[in-house]
């Protein structure tokens, strides 16, 4: 027996593998929404998508947070018919028409009110003792952001108006249970937060709850946005997905996904500037796009930008083997670079804690 079986035989943890056997390395799920810059935001792939641990979309008030992690809650549920969405609720601001926009059947979600963090720590460890990998959950917390402490509660009802320096601390020990749950059990996990403006000549936008949520999540993405205006009607924003933290994508990536009032958020809406950009569509006049022939360098039938946010329009192209490949250049973290010459380490902007 080589020394590398009697580690494993004798280790106490049950799921000890050896590391090209584990199933924690080489069966990772990957779903893919209905928009492909959101799988790139993700995954930085077209065909990527959201994994198991711990996403955050954070950002001001009013940046579609919660739409954006409903998406994802609806691919999660359409791909797997039994699977179950576990929704936190710390806001109650969600209307039901929220789900109903993103056809979730409200049969197969659990809703749970909230009312400060010590509690959702007990109840999230409850629910993920009783799930066993393999079972389909994704669980959604609305916000994280707007959760007091308990301590913070009880000091208002005692009339005592002083700043709570436990808050960090209980956020810090909620994710540092959950984080190793998540990925051990293959959930997805998605949570809105809120983001402050730092105060001083140059401000930052600042991600709430600490380092703690910081340090265990996967991924964290701040949005950005922009008004979308017809004359002076506001019809719509133009986001921008600010990738602070990926295990997939490079940092400081910027991705651009469009939301319209009427129709809500734009499938296609990102892609036509990649597109130029690698001389997969041509612009020969402005307000006209065309494809181009990558064989023989020919340039299609021009149309109007409306009619390039269709299927037909990208059907082909969003399969392009070419186009797929030069996407995930652009955005994904080339592991095989990882090796390479040291870079300075990231500066973390977060809210003042005591640790």
């Amino acid at each position: 027996m080589s020394i590398l079986e009697k580690l494993k035989k004798n280790s106490t943890i049950k799921e000890s593998s050896i590391l090209s056997k584990s199933k924690f390395f080489t069966e990772k799920d990957m779903i893919p929404t209905d928009v492909p810059m959101i799988n790139v935001a993700l995954s930085g792939r077209l065909d990527g998508g959201l994994t198991p641990g711990l996403t955050m979309w954070a950002g001001p008030s009013k940046h579609f947070k919660t739409a954006f992690s409903l998406l994802m809650a609806k691919s999660y549920m359409d791909k797997y018919p039994d699977a179950v969405l576990l929704f936190y609720d710390s806001e109650f601001g969600t209307p039901v028409k929220y789900f109903e926009t993103f056809q979730i059947d409200m049969e197969r979600v659990l809703h749970t009110p909230l009312t400060d963090i010590e509690q959702l720590k007990f109840d999230i460890m409850q629910q993920l003792q009783e799930v066993n990998r393999g079972d389909k959950l994704i669980i959604v917390l609305d916000s994280i952001g707007n959760l007091a402490s308990k301590k913070e509660v009880e000091d208002a009802l005692e009339g005592k108006s002083v700043a709570d320096m436990s808050r960090a601390k209980q956020v810090k020990s909620l994710f540092r249970m959950v984080t190793p749950h998540l990925n051990l059990k293959d959930i997805p996990m998605v949570v809105v937060n809120h983001t402050y403006k730092e105060i001083g000549m140059f401000p930052k936008d600042i991600v709430g709850g600490g380092t703690g949520s910081y340090y265990s999540a996967d991924n964290i993405y701040i949005l950005g946005r922009q008004q979308e205006k017809d004359g002076t009607e506001i019809v719509g924003y133009n986001f921008i997905i600010n990738v602070e933290k990926s295990r997939y994508v490079k940092e400081k990536a910027k991705i651009p996904i469009a939301v319209s009032f009427e129709g809500g958020i734009q499938k296609y809406s990102g892609l036509i500037d990649i597109a130029i950009e690698g001389n997969f569509i041509s612009k020969p006049s402005p307000g006209w796009y065309a494809k181009i022939d990558r064989k023989t360098g020919e340039i299609g039938d021009r149309v109007r930008f409306d009619q390039t946010q269709t299927d037909e329009f990208w059907k082909d192209l969003i399969n392009d083997d070419d186009f797929k490949e030069y996407v995930k250049k652009k955005y994904e973290i080339a592991y095989s670079s990882i090796m390479g010459e040291d870079t300075e380490s990231p500066t973390i902007e977060t809210e003042d804690e005591e640790v």
